[in-house]
C-alpha cells in the first residue's frame, strides 16, 4: 500500500471535496481518500496506478499538486455510514437556499443573489451527483454530471444577458436591505453545510478548524452581495449589484466546467 500526499490549493469546501471523489471514483487501486479541507490536503492510499491518479487529480483545475509518495502498513480504514445522510443535509440546505436566494433576487432587482443562488445550485449540483450516481454505473454518473453542468452554463449565460440589459438600461435600483439579510443567511447557511460535513471527520477538533470558513469561496460570495448591497445604498447605483454578479455568473461557469470534468 502506498500513500501519497496531495495539495489542492482551490479546495476550499465540501463540493470540492465531492467532486475529487467522483473523479476518482473509477480508479479501483484507490483504497481511501482522507481529506483535510482546512489545510487544503488530500491523501490517497492506493496499489500502483500513480500516474492515472495524479492525471485525474490535475484535470479537475483545482490547483491539484503531488507532494509526497511513500509506503504505508495501514490497511483498514474508517467508513463513515453517515456520508448519505450528511450529503442530504447538505443537498437540502443549498437547495433550499437556491430558491430562497433566486425568488428574493428576483423580487428586489438583485443580479448578486441571483447570481449566489445558482452558486448554490452548483453546489446541489455536486451533492446530488455524489448521492444519485452511488452504486450506479460510471456511464449513469457521467451522464448526470454533463446535464448538471451545460444546464449550469445556460442559466450562467442567462445570467450574463440579463447584466448587459440592466448596465444599458435605466433600471430601478435593487433592493438593499434584502440583499444584505438575504446574504447573510446564506453565509449562515454555507457555515452550517462545512460545519456537518467536517463534523463527520475523524480528526479530533477538524471541524472546529473547518468552521473558520472565511477562505471559503461562498463566504467570499456572500460577503461580496453583502458589501455590493451597502455600496447600492451609499452610491445610488446599481453597478455595484450588477459587478459581484458577474464576478459570481464567472465562477459559475468555472463551477460547471469542473462538473463537465466528470463527464469526461
Amino acid at each position: 500500500m502506498e500513500k501519497t500526499l496531495f495539495e489542492i490549493s482551490k479546495m476550499d469546501c465540501p463540493s470540492e471535496e465531492n467532486l475529487i471523489r467522483m473523479k476518482l471514483d473509477g480508479i479501483s487501486s484507490i483504497a481511501n481518500l482522507d481529506f483535510d479541507i482546512p489545510n487544503r490536503k488530500l491523501t490517497v492510499f492506493h496499489n500502483g496506478e500513480m500516474d492515472k491518479i495524479e492525471k485525474s487529480v490535475i484535470e479537475l483545475n483545482l490547483g491539484g499538486k503531488k507532494i509526497s509518495t511513500e509506503q504505508t502498513n495501514q490497511t483498514e480504514f474508517e467508513e463513515n455510514k453517515n456520508q448519505k445522510k450528511l450529503l442530504w443535509s447538505v443537498l437540502v440546505i443549498n437547495f433550499a437556499f437556491f430558491i430562497i436566494e433566486m425568488t428574493t433576487g428576483i423580487i428586489s432587482k438583485s443580479m448578486g443573489l441571483v447570481a449566489d443562488s445558482l452558486d448554490m445550485l452548483a453546489d446541489s449540483f455536486v451533492y446530488g451527483i455524489s448521492l444519485f450516481a452511488v452504486g450506479g454505473t460510471l456511464i449513469k454518473k457521467k451522464r448526470i454530471a454533463k446535464l448538471a453542468g451545460y444546464f449550469q452554463i445556460t442559466l450562467a449565460i442567462i445570467g450574463f444577458v440579463e447584466v448587459l440589459r440592466r448596465f444599458f438600461g435605466d433600471e430601478k435600483l435593487p433592493n438593499f436591505s434584502t440583499m444584505i439579510i438575504v446574504s447573510i443567511f446564506a453565509l449562515i447557511a454555507n457555515g452550517i453545510c462545512l460545519y456537518i460535513l467536517q463534523k463527520s471527520k475523524s480528526k479530533e477538533e477538524a471541524h472546529m478548524k473547518a468552521s473558520m470558513i472565511f477562505t471559503s469561496n461562498d463566504v467570499i460570495i456572500n460577503l461580496g452581495v453583502i458589501i455590493a448591497g451597502i455600496l447600492v445604498n451609499w452610491l445610488s447605483s446599481n453597478k455595484p449589484d450588477l459587478i459581484i454578479g458577474t464576478i459570481v455568473f464567472i465562477l459559475v461557469i468555472q463551477g460547471a466546467f469542473r462538473i463537465l470534468k466528470l463527464s469526461k
